[in-house]
């Protein structure tokens, strides 16, 4: 009797093998504009067909992290790096999944009046005071994103100054009685950035960025913070985490 794969097992495989590879991208192991083995030796490796495998590559292919050259191989985009958003999302665990080391700095902090948006988002009044910091998150040396971030006061008094001497927004919140909390909300798009946040990111004002906005709440559902993130297209390839973590 012929034992079939299911869909779903071949499916895993695939999935599997790219994570991997991926992860190794990560940590170095494969370096920027490094040639990966070719299809016959990862298919070695890994014990799959090379059907397999060039499934795997494609989907690294459409990660941004590897570019197919035809008649010669698939090689190493010159900087990628796959974060995850999930409900969980935190920066340096990201970082720390791609194995890549990280920080995370405030370049500005202010008192300002929510915008009708904001306000909307954090269930606050118009023209409520929210606390903005203007983050910048590098890996490996790189910006990777730039951030506006928005939070309730006078619950979050105090809270920059938490980020700026542990480099974490979650270590923040912990400080301020929020010991776990949850992204409620995601919005992506592509769009051209400004000169401020092109600069920040080290990239022209003509290439596009990945946009994101994002509502992160604590565990009774109140809105604790909102953001406006820029991803630099070229080093960031984001993956939604449907698993819920």
């Amino acid at each position: 009797m012929t034992n079939t794969l299911s869909a779903d097992t071949r499916e895993h495989f695939w999935t599997h093998i790219a994570n991997e590879i991926a992860q190794a991208i990560g940590q170095g192991v494969y370096a920027p504009g490094e040639r990966l083995p070719s299809e016959h030796s990862l298919a070695e490796r890994f014990g799959v067909n090379r059907h397999t495998i060039r499934r795997s590559l494609s989907a690294l292919v459409q990660r941004g992290l590897v570019r197919a050259e035809q008649g010669s191989g698939t090689y190493v985009e010159d900087f990628a790096v796959d974060l995850a958003i999930g409900k969980r999302t935190r920066h340096r665990q990201n970082l720390a999944q791609a194995g890549l080391k990280g920080s995370f700095r405030v370049l500005e902090s202010s008192r300002v009046r929510a915008t009708a948006d904001q306000a909307r988002a954090l269930q606050v009044p118009a023209r409520s005071m929210l606390l903005h910091l203007l983050v910048l998150g590098e890996g490996a040396g790189q910006p990777l994103h730039v951030s506006d971030r928005y939070f309730p006061l006078p619950r979050f008094h105090g809270l920059a100054d938490v980020v700026r001497d542990t480099g974490s927004i979650t270590q923040a919140f912990t400080a301020h009685g929020v010991t776990d909390y949850i992204r409620h909300e995601s919005r992506i798009s592509a769009r051209l950035p400004d000169a401020r946040t092109a600069g920040h990111l080290r990239q022209g004002t003509a290439r596009p960025a990945l946009y994101v906005t994002k509502v992160n709440t604590d565990m009774a559902g109140v809105p604790i913070e909102y953001a406006e993130t820029w991803f630099a297209g070229d080093r960031v390839t984001l993956t939604v985490n449907h698993d819920g973590e």
